[in-house]
């Protein structure tokens, strides 16, 4: 870390995970790893990630990136081993929690979200998509279209993610016309789901072979793809929020929250405010850092860590969103558009009643929720309007989308948009089904 920069960790500290529920960013804070001249750089920065299939090669597409980039000066070349770091995707040999990584094209600076596959940490996967301008839809050629490649993309669309690049992997182990296949498959599963199917980017290569130095072609292909992308809408103009992601302690410093501004600007020194979970909390921004570097401002799009002053890390918890004083609004009451998915779109094969109550997922957050909806009952593939009564205050605001995922099958059964906020309603011992029946 650069002689400016006033914090010092261990290494253990670097890579500690702080909570079974926070995400873990093992690169953040560490200069060795992150791109030196990011936070400097005049250009755009785009947030992209690798989405699809467990073992379809995520990571090592992610991996192989940074090393063909890093040997033209645009970044830092980060192992397999490095991203995939915590002891039990080791053990499986799967990623669990994302990994943000930085790099560089010579148009643009982009902050790499690698997630999750596996459907037992889609959770995961939903924080980090929630924060993507760009999603690169990876497949194996050998496998084609798989479950999770469809959820992931369903989930892709609800949270707005607007752009897509399909990178079919591992082409050099199938013959060109298994590759037309799943290049027809992958195109017409984006238009069903709404993207546009037809004027997607497709990207053939292997990401292994990039990765040895064998063919980096496709890695080349993929970045002038993602830089020939319309440039995201950024708002700066509005006052500053940050959806935090995860954090750090620091000893003696307070604690590093870490997110994506989905809006304003955030200066060295402001004021901040720290809500959700039933909390709000004082603190001052003592210090900013994008990509192991401190810097005196963060803009809208802008995945950085944030030194929050006296802020104790047990306090802090993935889904609260840190903020300007007053830019925030919590409650545990909000009216909702419901859209039940159909059996077609992965969704259930039966309806749901009224009252139904299950987790919630929205911006980074998750919380138990029970929906009292205007139908007695709603069958897949249709909609309905529903107050929807949380367990503590989140933050919230209108048109905000959110998914529904049934806890005992795992599986994304519905969607919906935000409608109205409504006032906070106590809940008594932790029953929601008492608490809505007395409104």
């Amino acid at each position: 870390m650069t002689s400016s920069v006033i914090f010092s960790f261990t290494k253990s500290l670097l890579f500690n995970r702080c909570s079974s529920s926070t995400l873990r960013h093992p690169l953040i804070w560490n200069s060795t790893a992150f791109l030196a001249t990011a936070s400097t750089s005049p250009k755009i920065n785009v947030n992209v990630g690798t989405i699809g299939h467990i073992d379809h090669g995520k990571t090592t597409l992610t991996s192989a990136i940074t090393r063909v980039q890093a040997k033209k000066g645009f970044a830092k070349h980060i192992k397999f081993d490095e991203i995939d770091k915590g002891k039990e995707e080791k053990k499986r040999g799967i990623t669990i929690n994302v990994a943000h990584i930085g790099y560089e094209s010579p148009a643009r600076r982009y902050s790499h979200t690698d997630c999750p596959g596996h459907s037992d940490f889609i959770k995961n996967m939903i924080c980090g998509t929630s924060q993507m301008d760009v999603a690169v839809l990876v497949i194996a050629a050998t496998d084609g279209v798989m479950e999770q490649t469809k959820e992931h993309l369903i989930l892709a669309k609800q949270v707005g993610v607007k752009n897509m690049v399909i990178f079919i992997n591992k082409a050099d182990l199938v013959e060109e016309d298994v590759l037309d296949l799943v290049e027809i498959e992958a195109r017409e599963l984006l238009t069903i789901h709404g993207f546009d199917g037809d004027a997607t980017p497709v990207i053939r290569g292997s990401a292994l072979a990039a990765l040895e130095g064998q063919d980096i072609s496709c890695i080349e292909r993929l970045l002038e793809a993602l830089d020939s992308l319309p440039e995201p809408d950024r708002n700066d103009k509005d006052t500053f929020v940050m959806p935090i992601g995860s954090k750090t302690a620091i000893t003696g410093r307070g604690t590093v929250v870490v997110g994506t501004l989905e809006r304003g600007i955030l200066k060295k020194g402001d004021k901040v405010e720290i809500k959700g979970d039933g909390q709000t909390l004082q603190t001052t921004a003592s210090d900013i850092h994008v990509f192991g570097k401190s810097v005196k401002e963060v803009r809208a799009g802008d995945h950085c860590g944030v030194l929050c002053r006296g802020v104790k890390a047990e306090t802090v918890k993935r889904g609260m969103w840190a903020g300007h004083p007053g830019a925030i609004t919590i409650t545990n009451r909000v009216k909702v558009e419901l859209y039940l998915l159909s059996e077609a779109e992965n969704g259930r094969k039966i309806g749901i009643r009224t009252g139904f109550t299950d987790k919630m997922y929205c911006s980074t957050w998750d919380q138990v929720g029970r929906f009292d909806m205007n139908n007695e009952l709603l069958m897949p593939g249709e909609h309905t309007s529903a107050t929807v009564l949380l367990m503590k205050d989140m933050p919230l605001r209108k048109g905000m989308p959110f998914t529904l995922r049934e806890g005992s099958s795992k599986t994304t059964i519905a969607r919906g948009i935000i409608s109205d906020l409504e006032e906070h309603v106590a809940v008594e011992k932790h029953n929601l089904k008492k608490s809505a029946e007395k409104i």
